[in-house]
């Protein structure tokens, strides 16, 4: 996922974040792509999406995953818990 321009700085979308891949940037909130598994394993849908008042979230062009490479990512930061 991808946060763009029009982010207005709520900060609503980085406690929703089961991965904790969203953070507060230098003039926008940001994502990490490393950490994101756009929800698949947690929810229906990516929960900072739904949460958005400002529809600013889109799909990151550059990091395109299947459901089964995002899950096989979840399982890999959350072993353990």
């Amino acid at each position: 996922m991808l946060i763009n321009e029009e982010c207005i700085n709520c900060a609503v979308c980085e406690p929703e974040c089961p991965n904790e891949s969203i953070s507060e940037g230098d003039s926008i909130y940001v994502i990490d792509p490393e950490k994101c598994t756009e929800c698949v394993g947690f929810f229906d849908e990516p929960q900072c999406i739904a949460i958005c008042p400002v529809d600013c979230i889109v799909t990151h062009p550059d990091y395109v995953e299947s459901r089964e490479e995002l899950l096989q990512k979840k399982e890999r930061q959350h072993a353990g818990e």
